[in-house]
């Protein structure tokens, strides 16, 4: 009797959870994942952990921050419904400073799709990540959501700004040079300045330096900075700078002294201005032989090689008349109506 009483009461203060709307809650700032209503039955909810969950009322399918919002993709859904990605991009438009697109690879043949993708999501502004399986889906929005308060220090490049350290992070950019042989060498010359000025005997001398080491060591210091690619295009500019300068000196020459012709000092410099000598063009190549077939079936003179005259070859005697009507007659007689019948 108590039971029965307990579920009609139970029955009348809560609604049927089959024809309910899901509930809605305001996108709060705590610890939750808040998850769109769409998103219901999703098997990567499964794979959300050490983080909590909550459904309400978003424009994005995730959002795992106050301004980072996630759209979810499953590769094979893309492809039955291939607008559906790009209504929501559309709907989302700018209401999260960070927007990313969660894609599930579930699909084989996946490169033209996720290239699609990537230039859509570059023209929004969307930053795209691939996940292959629905754990790694699942993981990367844990993940979104615990770091959204930490500072980028945890990703950026530790450097340390003594001495020492600079010194240890400089040396090791050389190849074949680690931190041991860094050791060594401030031991030995104390300084870097030092070090640059060592001879590759000095270098040699020491523990775990061996000749290539000394000589990657010595190009560091020794080569120039510019590449030959640098230095080509520098010379080349150089000549055709002096080649201009040589043209305008040419359209205006200096007078001349009383013995007809400029003075030595005129003449070295307009040398010095006109750089190197072009050399000489080649001369123009022949012209190739025509080539004609008929030329190789040409007769030989007799004056060259004797060749004994071939005799005429006999002609075959026509047949008379009477020989052509007897062998026509000897041919059967054809009648098309007797063929078919």
């Amino acid at each position: 009797m108590r039971c029965a009483i307990f579920g009609t009461a139970f029955m009348t203060s809560t609604p049927s959870t089959s024809n309910a709307p899901p509930p809605v809650v305001v996108p709060g700032s705590g610890k939750n994942i808040v998850i769109n209503s769409l998103q219901r039955g999703n098997p990567v909810l499964e794979c959300i952990r050490n983080v909590g969950k909550e459904f309400g009322d978003i424009i994005a399918d995730y959002q795992v921050g106050r301004t980072t919002g996630v759209l979810y993709l499953s590769l094979r859904y893309h492809r039955l419904h291939p607008e559906y990605i790009h209504n929501r991009i559309e709907k989302l438009g700018h209401s999260y400073n960070l927007r990313i697109l969660l894609i599930l690879c579930d699909v084989t043949e996946h490169k033209d799709v996720i290239r699609e993708l990537t230039k859509s999501c570059l023209i929004n502004n969307i930053t795209i990540i691939v996940a292959f399986s629905t754990d790694e889906a699942g993981h990367y929005l844990s993940t979104f959501k615990q770091f959204e308060h930490r500072p980028p220090d945890l990703i950026k490049e530790r450097t340390e700004k003594d001495y020492n350290s600079v010194l240890r992070n400089t040396l090791t950019s050389i190849s074949k040079v680690n931190k041991t042989d860094v050791e060594t060498l401030r031991s030995s010359f104390g300084s870097f300045a030092n070090i640059s000025r060592a001879t590759s005997d000095q270098l040699q001398n020491l523990p775990g330096f061996g000749q290539v080491k000394v000589k990657n060591l010595r190009n560091a210091f020794d080569k120039p900075f510019r590449n030959n690619a640098t230095t080509t295009l520098l010379s080349a500019s150089q000549i055709q700078s002096s080649q201009a300068a040589a043209s305008t000196s040419t359209a205006q020459p200096s007078a001349p002294t009383a013995g007809g012709r400029l003075n030595s000092n005129e003449d070295d410099e307009a040398e010095a201005v006109a750089g190197p000598s072009k050399p000489r063009p080649r001369p123009p190549r022949e012209p190739s032989p025509d080539w004609d077939i008929e030329l190789g079936f040409e007769p030989l003179d007799n004056d060259d090689i004797d060749i004994p005259p071939r005799p005429p070859s006999p002609r075959r005697p026509l047949p008379t008349d009477p020989e052509r009507e007897r062998s026509l007659a000897a041919q059967p007689e054809f009648d098309i109506d007797l063929d078919l019948n």
